[in-house]
């Protein structure tokens, strides 16, 4: 897959790198970490600059965010409710649930969306609990416009920065990527365990 990405970017340049970090957002296996630092690299040995690649990955970043989030509206809280009417009862799970889950997302939504985007597979899929929670459209973008600027300059600056040696971030990515996941499934352990403590005592 990596010789693919790296060959249409070669080609298209710009465009190339717009079309990867789109595809890349919609469809998370594409690693953002492959396709950022090679374009910083391209900058030393092609006309384009950091700064267009830049823009052209955060154009990329943010329709593709747009896309998932019109996904996330498709599946919105009243369609989740009537899973739950069918099946909730297996899944153990209530519509209280799900309109304190959408709650909490209304509250801290925002701030979810904008770390969530530095952090690899993660920062695609949050888009679309951002689309079902219905977070306000101009608020979705600016979140995911401010992350992802911060995620492509880093990624795209570094690349430039190793030269021929770009492709050696991607080991520190992997160490990164393994920290942040182990970060947010302890996260997701407590939040678990406190959510159902509370119901047991409520009950």
């Amino acid at each position: 897959m990596e010789s693919w990405i790296t060959d249409f970017m070669e080609q298209y340049g710009y465009l190339g790198v717009f079309l990867m970090i789109a595809l890349e957002n919609v469809f998370p296996p594409i690693p953002s970490e492959i396709i950022l630092p090679f374009g910083g690299f391209m900058t030393t040995y092609t006309s384009m600059t950091v700064p267009g690649v830049i823009i052209a990955s955060t154009a990329g970043s943010v329709v593709g965010a747009v896309i998932l989030y019109g996904i996330g509206l498709l599946l919105d809280v009243e369609r989740l409710e009537k899973i739950i009417d069918r099946w909730g009862h297996i899944l153990r799970v209530t519509k209280d649930d799900i309109r304190k889950a959408d709650s909490w997302f209304d509250r801290y939504g925002i701030w979810t969306v904008l770390f969530c985007r530095m952090v690899p597979l993660i920062r695609s899929l949050i888009s679309i609990p951002a689309g079902m929670s219905n977070m306000k459209f101009v608020l979705f973008l600016i979140f995911t416009f401010i992350g992802t600027l911060i995620w492509n300059i880093i990624l795209v600056t570094v690349g430039a920065a190793l030269g021929d040696n770009w492709h050696a971030i991607t080991s520190f990515m992997d160490v990164y990527s393994n920290i942040a996941y182990a970060i947010i499934a302890v996260g997701i352990v407590a939040f678990v365990i406190f959510f159902f403590r509370n119901k047991r005592k409520k009950a």
